[in-house]
């Protein structure tokens, strides 16, 4: 499920809002379903050539590697071989990849038919506590868990006054802070990343790598997942 890395050698990148699949894996060929500019596209390929691409990408650059990719527990997937990733290095590269990622993640889950929770932790001179809580399903919601000395209203945040819908996924009054970025192509990544990263470091979140995925948020239904193209650590 999902997709990382670029298409070619074999086929070209796909749609700018994102490039989900769902992929049936044999031993001889691999049938995928994608995104295609007229509708959604069935292509049969083997799976030794393409396996063999994917997996050499992901070699520590930044941006090396884009995209997410899940699997499940199943003996079709023995063998399956997993690419590298890459870290962050600098505050500018979480913003991009931030941005990237959460523009056309409500497009990504609708056609996938999946939801996303994923929490983000900051490790700051204190410890590393829950800092933000991203879910998306049919929309874009995300939560701030930063103290008040944060200014996250200043920041942009807001509450659920503001965001009502947000009150499908959390209580009223907990978390304060939330916002509602939208369905399929409405999330503005660029803005919602800054903010992001402007919060994480007003809370003292230091360098790139103080930002953490949650492990929880890596099992996605059946799926085990790895968001590649953040370049965040997990933990």
């Amino acid at each position: 499920m999902g997709s990382h890395g670029e298409m070619g050698p074999f086929f070209t990148s796909g749609p700018l809002w994102g490039n989900p699949f769902l992929r049936w894996r044999g031993e001889p060929n691999t049938l995928e379903l994608r995104a295609g500019k007229s509708g959604p596209e069935l292509l049969l390929q083997p799976t030794g050539p393409a396996e063999n691409w994917f997996w050499r990408q992901g070699i520590g650059e930044e941006h090396s590697i884009s995209g997410y990719f899940g699997h499940r527990r199943d003996p079709a997937n023995a063998g399956l071989g997993f690419p590298g990733g890459w870290s962050a290095r600098s505050w500018e590269t979480v913003t991009s990849s931030l941005a990237d990622f959460l523009g056309p993640l409500p497009a990504e889950t609708v056609a996938l038919g999946m939801s996303v929770g994923m929490p983000v932790y900051g490790r700051t001179d204190d410890g590393a506590p829950l800092l933000f809580d991203i879910a998306c399903g049919e929309r874009l919601s995300i939560a701030c868990f930063a103290e008040d000395d944060a200014a996250a209203a200043a920041l942009g945040w807001g509450t659920v006054a503001d965001h009502p819908v947000t009150a499908e996924r959390w209580d009223d009054d907990d978390p304060v802070r939330r916002v509602d970025a939208g369905g399929p192509g409405e999330p503005k990544g660029r803005a919602l990343a800054e903010m992001l990263v402007a919060t994480a470091k007003a809370v003292g979140v230091r360098e790139p790598a103080g930002l953490i995925v949650g492990g929880e948020g890596t099992y996605v239904g059946d799926y085990r997942v790895t968001y590649y193209g953040l370049g965040l650590a997990t933990g």
